[in-house]
């Protein structure tokens, strides 16, 4: 077993939007901001009791990190339960269940008065702010967003790691076709890199967040999460205005997807089989004729 290569993210305590363009968003590079946060409500009332009092009789739906097989939708939670006592969970225990893309101006408006979205040169969708909650040692599969929009996620009680990958390693990552994700049999804290030997050329970003902090995501940046300890993060995003970013969203939101889950209806597991098959083989054999080429 290996471990995948990754340099510390660059960490700035506070930023102005003229240095935030010219140093991060002109030229896509990830930063973590400590101190966007200080002057925000939520900055000290955010925490998983606040929003057990606000919505815990609320029933959410939760997902884990189990490899979606055959037929099944990727995007079907595994169960339900009242927010409260999920939150419990939280607080007490590990567990791999997790709250995704939480919509706030559908479940919990009243955070809206908690938060400001951050003039910092991104032109935010406001109609999206969204929250992701997870427990001690739960993992988010390696992925990037389909609607390749900059992200500005912001994390609340507790600690997360958060590796980060440019487009430009998609090579190396085993992404599955027709998806955003890379092969769910990949453990990327303990790679196996016989099996996976391009990750060996993997390089990350690796970044630790705590309570307040905001980490600038460019638009088609990977992300694989891993929660130290219960907590949740906000997310704001800020759609693709360059017309080649622009061009590929739209083709991922009304081409791909769409394909995908034809073929999933259609084939079942030996759809997933053939396509895990076949990015596993082509990425090896490029791997092995690189290496050759550099021996």
């Amino acid at each position: 077993m290996g471990q995948i290569r990754t340099t510390p993210v660059t960490r700035v305590e506070n930023i102005s939007k003229e240095e935030f363009i010219e140093k991060y968003y002109k030229p896509q590079r990830p930063v973590l901001i400590e101190n966007l946060t200080k002057d925000w409500p939520a900055y000290q009332k955010w925490n998983l009791d606040y929003i057990k009092e606000l919505a815990g009789d609320q029933e959410v739906p939760l997902y884990n990190s189990e490899p979606t097989k055959g037929k099944q939708n990727s995007a079907a939670p595994v169960k339900q339960m009242k927010l409260r006592d999920y939150i419990d969970i939280l607080k007490t225990s590990p567990t791999d269940l997790r709250i995704f893309f939480y919509n706030i101006l559908d479940s919990m408006p009243v955070l809206l008065n908690d938060f400001a979205y951050p003039d910092i040169g991104l032109k935010f969708f406001k109609r999206l702010p969204v929250m992701f909650f997870g427990g001690e040692g739960s993992r988010v599969l390696p992925h990037y967003d389909m609607d390749l929009a900059d992200l500005v996620h912001f994390h609340f009680h507790g600690n997360k790691s958060v590796t980060l990958f440019s487009p430009e390693q998609t090579k190396y990552l085993y992404k599955v076709p027709f998806a955003v994700h890379n092969l769910e049999s990949i453990n990327m804290d303990a790679p196996d890199f016989k099996k996976y030997p391009a990750l060996q050329d993997v390089e990350g970003i690796q970044v630790h967040m705590k309570h307040g902090d905001a980490l600038y995501m460019p638009s088609g940046y990977w992300h694989y999460i891993k929660y130290l300890d219960g907590g949740f993060s906000i997310t704001l995003r800020a759609f693709p205005r360059h017309p080649v970013r622009l061009a590929k969203m739209l083709g991922n939101v009304f081409a791909m997807r769409p394909f995908e889950n034809i073929m999933r209806k259609s084939f079942g597991q030996k759809w997933v089989d053939y396509k895990e098959a076949k990015i596993l083989n082509k990425t090896n054999r490029k791997f092995v004729k690189r290496a050759r080429k550099n021996v």
